[in-house]
């Protein structure tokens, strides 16, 4: 996925009201900026840290710029904008850099389905296939050197999604869990059992059910973002 225009590189200095940021930029003009991200940002979103952000066009939306990378350390670079999770997986496949999701010839996005009202990611039918059920979460937060978590927040969403992850297998439909990290310097991830104990245990019990759980990793750059390797998960 190519930026155009390619970011421009500012410096934050505070983000509130979970939506808004506020940036200077190099040449010291201050703006404010939409922050595409309802998750906590775990290390992501230090006062003063250096971030990418975006000029969307728009000259009808109330803040035109978007907050999409941040820099939490020096050549580190973070996708933080959750809406480009799912459309970085689909690229992935439609490009066929995702060996386990290979095979299938139409790819569906927001389908309803489950009992619990839900929308899915992405659905990958063929037809002589089951269809195959695709969750995607988007992986920012480092706790450790090269070990990601998932969420950085409870989420009772995300639970949710799991529960109806397992009810498709149990219906005989393939369905998985898909880590969509955007940085390029994880080599592991795993749930965040000590910021949502109840998310890591369904976790857990979804997997003993038949969910499958991939990660891959990003390479990452002012001018684009995509998958390209696939990183352990720690169940």
């Amino acid at each position: 996925m190519r930026f155009d225009p390619v970011l421009r590189p500012a410096t934050l200095l505070r983000r509130y009201k979970r939506f808004l940021a506020d940036v200077v930029l190099e040449n010291g003009t201050q703006l404010t900026v939409h922050t595409p991200n309802t998750g906590s940002m775990l290390g992501c979103a230090e006062p003063g840290s250096r971030v990418w952000i975006r000029d969307t066009g728009s000259d009808t939306r109330k803040y035109r710029f978007s907050w999409d990378i941040s820099e939490p350390r020096p050549g580190t670079l973070v996708g933080v904008h959750t809406g480009f999770a799912n459309n970085l997986v689909k690229e992935a496949i439609e490009c066929r850099r995702i060996a386990e999701l290979s095979g299938y010839t139409h790819i569906r996005r927001e389908v309803a389905y489950g009992r619990e009202r839900s929308r899915v990611d992405l659905r990958l039918e063929h037809a002589s296939r089951p269809h195959c059920y695709v969750e995607v979460k988007n992986v920012t937060a480092e706790v450790s050197e090269g070990e990601a978590i998932f969420p950085d927040a409870v989420t009772a969403r995300g639970t949710r999604h799991l529960r109806e992850l397992a009810a498709m297998v149990e219906a005989g439909y393939r369905a998985v869990l898909f880590f969509c990290i955007q940085r390029d310097d994880i080599r592991s991830v795993r749930a965040a059992d000590e910021i949502d104990p109840e998310y890591a245990q369904t976790l857990q019990w979804a997997v003993h059910k038949g969910v499958e759980v991939l990660a891959y990793r990003s390479v990452i750059s002012p001018n684009e973002i995509c998958l390209a390797h696939r990183v352990e998960v720690m169940i």
